[in-house]
């Protein structure tokens, strides 16, 4: 006589102990390899002495997780300035993150439409902790432009997106994110101080669109609105930038319709309650 004994089988998209994070569940030399690779994307390129100067490291420390990396394609050396650099596969990497949303797909056609209709490059921003993370963009044709290429980090105090999404957070969740953080001045009209951003959040709440008046770059002017998801809650920031000489007081306010229009038709292709 024979028995059959079934068996269900657990999904292993995790293990039961995933929420422990000691040592015993880290790898530490790719702990300190993702250390030297987050260091070198956020400075841009460094020879090795800088690089492991600024990390504390040992320079043969650092070559060894370099050349690993380089092995991967995540980083690339040039030669003759013998210099670092991100590599090719990194951004392959990253635009797979952003196939993970409709978000970036479903913004290409309004931000074009955006920029036809403005004249101005159109961008698209998400939150990263206290910065924005820019995700698309559509250029304008004129000569003289905005341009943040996805993956460029701006911090939110001092950014049109970083402001319209900032309008919609409550004070605590404010305080939080910039707990410890200095609001860093980059232009006499940076905002550096917590009342000066309480009171300009306060203002782009009423009006519905935040106003970056070349609080990052002298010379370039910035106008963004929130976009929704499903569920009421703000997920990303669309904007149209411009330099001064054509984004001029007169025309804030067409250029703030443009904005808004635009980003209550990129949250209701989201699924955003109606208003």
């Amino acid at each position: 006589m024979s028995s059959t004994v079934s068996t269900e089988k657990r999904a292993r998209g995790r293990p039961r102990d995933w929420d422990d994070k000691t040592a015993q569940n880290t790898i530490k030399a790719l702990d300190r390899a993702m250390v030297v690779f987050e260091r070198l994307s956020e400075m841009g390129s460094a020879t090795l002495s800088e690089l492991s100067g600024d990390l504390g490291q040992a320079p043969a420390s650092v070559y060894r997780v370099l050349i690993t990396l380089e092995g991967r394609g995540l980083v690339e050396f040039e030669q003759g300035k013998q210099t670092w650099h991100i590599g090719a596969r990194a951004f392959l990497i990253g635009a797979r993150f952003l196939r993970r949303t409709s978000l970036v797909e479903r913004a290409r056609p309004i931000l074009r439409r955006l920029m036809e209709t403005t004249g101005e490059t159109a961008n698209l921003g998400v939150a990263r902790d206290a910065d924005v993370l820019f995700v698309s963009q559509v250029e304008t044709h004129a000569s003289i432009r905005a341009f943040f290429p996805p993956g460029t980090l701006s911090p939110m105090h001092a950014s049109g997106i970083g402001k319209a999404l900032l309008a919609q957070m409550d004070t605590d969740r404010i305080e939080r994110l910039f707990a410890g953080r200095t609001l860093e001045q980059f232009t006499p009209m940076t905002l550096t101080t917590a009342a000066k951003l309480r009171d300009d959040l306060s203002t782009t709440r009423d009006r519905g669109y935040a106003f970056d008046a070349e609080e990052r770059n002298i010379g370039m002017r910035c106008i963004a609105a929130p976009i929704f998801d499903h569920l009421g809650e703000a997920i990303a920031g669309i904007s149209v930038s411009g330099p001064t000489s054509r984004v001029q007081d007169h025309a804030l306010e067409t250029l703030a319709a443009a904005v808004k229009a635009a980003a209550a038709e990129l949250s209701d292709a989201m699924g955003a309650p109606s208003a």
